[in-house]
Order: structure tokens, then sequence, then C-alpha cells
């Protein structure tokens, strides 16, 4: 299990054992023995998945520990001697300076050497020293005629992480890294669209039967789902008084592009169109449109259209969804109740309410609200989604790279920064039950109530 499969897991873990606080204490009573047990087994697992996340947590480091050394070792042994023009013996040439200590370190340097472009002297060794490669995660020179640097690796590798320490989303969907010579990833899939007996899992099926009978062979149908990575471009002008300060530019490139690639791609899972960038789950086959109640008034949400989005949701993917919605919901969350007698028993359990929890739940699943759903009223402005049946594609980290020449008329200078990411639902179409004729997907909205 990778580094990120074990957070994931303790995530799940931790999910998994609210809602055993939630159920005990919504009822009023003590957890039950097979609660304790499962509790008892759920906490053990997240001990070990600590102990090893912590190992491999060190085993990163040293890692990267002996992959610096290597480098810092190996490079005096490239220098090369050569005669001295003054004939005084030999010249040795000298080793790279060391690498940049901030992003804002590194944009002064940059920015600097765009306002003396006339004078190489000027320019910071870091800027041009060739010798060092990306994959050592050290500085490596573009071309300088041309004006372009391409910022150090462990600046950009820090710009992502703080992307996914941001994601509410992206950290719940499957993510398959790709290798360094491919674009892309070709899934084989199950075809299954019907759980009628010889559709299951595309076509396996099976007899009841004496001893001779026979049986007529079948086989699973398969389809492949195709991932093909898209660029996503930022652009920044900083202008030459700004970069004079470091820690304020670094602060301000590294919380404007984190928070910027978030949306976007959380954007995307849900509302993109496929063409140029991931496919959301909105605009995919696989999605259920729960119809709203008759003579329901526009621009509302009754406990009526949350039970029928609840039983359309396919029964394994409860454990693992959430509900996402427009903050314009709340209104309407806040105030649905279930009718009990003359009075009611809420249905939306705000954070910290009867919940007694950080989160807000709705059918005992988190609430999450997001910009990405449209408002109140308007189809998706609440929606039940798992994540982990959308699969995303991803390649290192996010690139980052300047021109001191694309703003020159405007004492400017331009970085852009590319992350390449695609992402789609697992789902090609909605799936007919076993039994019952309403479809059922990890996907579901509510539709228009005009």
């Amino acid at each position: 299990m990778t580094l990120l499969e074990m957070q994931q897991r303790r995530a799940a873990i931790l999910e998994e054992l609210k809602a055993y606080s939630k159920a005990a204490a919504s009822l009023g009573r003590p957890f039950t023995d097979e609660e304790r047990t499962k509790i008892e087994t759920l906490k053990t697992e997240n001990d070990t998945l600590k102990e090893n996340i912590a190992k491999a947590t060190t085993d990163e480091q040293t890692l990267s520990f002996i992959g610096t050394l290597e480098s810092e070792l190996s490079q005096p042994a490239s220098r090369t001697t050569q005669p001295d023009a003054l004939g005084g013996g030999t010249r040795i040439d000298p080793v790279g300076p060391q690498p940049f200590k901030s992003l804002g370190e590194q944009l002064q340097a940059i920015a600097y050497a765009g306002m003396h472009g006339d004078n190489p002297s000027a320019r910071d060794q870091r800027l041009k020293w060739e010798l060092l490669t990306a994959a050592t995660g050290s500085a490596q020179a573009g071309v300088p005629s041309d004006g372009g640097y391409l910022i150090q690796k462990d600046f950009s590798t820090a710009l992502m992480t703080r992307v996914n320490e941001l994601s509410q989303l992206k950290s719940r969907i499957r993510i398959i890294p790709i290798g360094s010579d491919s674009d892309g990833l070709k899934l084989p899939c199950i075809n299954e669209t019907s759980r009628a007996t010889g559709s299951r899992w595309g076509g396996i099926q099976m007899y009841w039967g004496a001893e001779n009978d026979a049986a007529t062979a079948k086989k699973p149908s398969f389809r492949t789902m195709e991932l093909e990575l898209k660029e996503l471009i930022g652009l920044a002008y900083a202008s030459n008084r700004l970069l004079r300060d470091a820690s304020a530019i670094e602060a301000i490139f590294m919380q404007a592009f984190s928070e910027e690639t978030v949306f976007m791609i959380e954007d995307s899972l849900i509302n993109g169109s496929g063409a140029g960038q991931p496919l959301g789950f909105a605009n995919g086959p696989g999605i259920v449109s729960v119809a709203k109640e008759t003579n329901q008034p526009a621009a509302t949400i009754v406990f009526e259209n949350i039970q029928k989005m609840w039983a359309r949701l396919w029964a394994r993917s409860r454990a693992n969804a959430v509900w996402i919605y427009n903050q314009d919901c709340e209104p309407q969350l806040n105030s649905m109740t279930i009718a009990v007698g003359t009075g009611g028993v809420p249905v939306y359990l705000p954070p910290g309410g009867l919940s007694q929890s950080p989160y807000a739940t709705l059918m005992g699943r988190p609430m999450i609200p997001v910009e990405y759903c449209a408002t109140l009223g308007t189809t998706g402005d609440i929606m039940l989604v798992d994540f982990s049946q959308i699969v995303g594609i991803e390649k290192d980290q996010m690139q980052a790279d300047s021109s001191i020449h694309v703003r020159f008329t405007t004492n400017e200078n331009t970085f852009r920064f590319i992350y390449r990411f695609d992402a789609q639902p697992v789902w090609n179409s909605q799936l007919t039950p076993f039994k019952g004729s309403a479809t059922k997907s990890p996907y579901i909205k509510l539709d228009t109530r005009a």
C-alpha cells in the first residue's frame, strides 16, 4: 500500500468511527458489542497505518537524502581541468552554486536578470548553471537569450502539495500517476449496465442444476476507458517593484496558484465538458436526475427530494458518498423536517448541532458546500456523489517557468505554471437493478424546481 493509499484509508477509518458515534448518539444508547468489536478493529488498523506511514515518510526522506548526497558527491567529479590562459598551470571549472532557498529569492533573481539583460555578469549564477538537472531537484537553466528560466523543482512540488491539502473533492477521487513516457492511460472496464440475470459483470452467469445438467457458457463484456492528460495553465504578471520583496511575492504566488488550481480541478470534476478538460460527472452518461415533486414550489428542497435521491444512489456507494451543494440551499436544508404527529424531526443536522460532529450531515453522510454547484432551484444545486467512482491521472508535479520579455514594456515579469491532469467518471451508464425499474448510479442530482 502506497503512502497516499494509507493516508486515504486512515481518512476512511475516521469516517467509519464518526458514523458509529453518530448512530449511538442519535439513539441515546451505548455502543453494542458488535460495534465495540468493529471499533477496536478499526483502531488497531489505524494504529498500524499510522506506524507504517511514519516508516514510509522516513524512507522517503532517506531516499531524498541519498539522492541529494549522491548529487553533491558526484558533482566535483564532473569538473574539468583546462590549461590556464595565462600559462600558470591549470584552471579548474567551478562547481555550481547552491539552489535557491525560496521561490521569492529565485523570482527576485529572475527579475534582476531581466532588468540587466545587457550585462551577463549581473545574472545570478544559479539561473544559468547548466550542469544541474531537474531530476536532482535543483535549478535547470532555460534559454537565457530568450529570457526564460525554469522555476526550481522543489518550489513547484510545494505548490502541488498546497493544492492537495486544500482540496475537498480531488482528494476523494482515485488518482493514478502517469509515467514519464506516457501522456494518457487506457483502462479496461466491465461493461455492466444491468443487474438482470445474464447481464451482471457484463455477461457472467451461473446456474443452479443437478449433476450432468448442461449450462450455457457466458463471458463478460469489456469496454475501454481512455484518459489523456490535459494542461491546466496559469499565468501571472509581477512588477519588478513587487519582486523586490521575496517573502511577499512567494506568499502571494503560493496561495493564489494553489487556490486557483484547486478551483479549476474541482469544478472540472463536476462540470467539465470533456473537450480539452476533464469530463465532469454532471455531464457524463451515468448521472441520475431525480425529478421534482408534483406541485413543488419553485426554488425549494423538500424531504421527498432527499429520500428519492438517496434511493437512487448505488447501494455500495452509500459508505463513501457525500452531499455537495450550493450555500444558497442552506435555508431550505435548515428548515427541512420529517412530520411526526403535530411536530417534526430535523432532517439536516448542521455541524455541532444534534449530530455533535464537526461537519453537517444528511442521511448520515457529510455535507460539503461548494461554489461549483448551481444556485438554489437549478438542476445540480444539490448532488449526492461517490467520488471514489471517478478516476483521475496526473503526471509529475506542477511545472513552472518564467519570461522576462513578455511584459518588458510594462516593467513586469511573466510566470507560467502548468499542471497536467485528466479525470472522468468510471460509470458510462446508469445501472438497471436486479429487481425494480428505477436505475441506480454513484452520481445523483436534483432536477430544476421552477
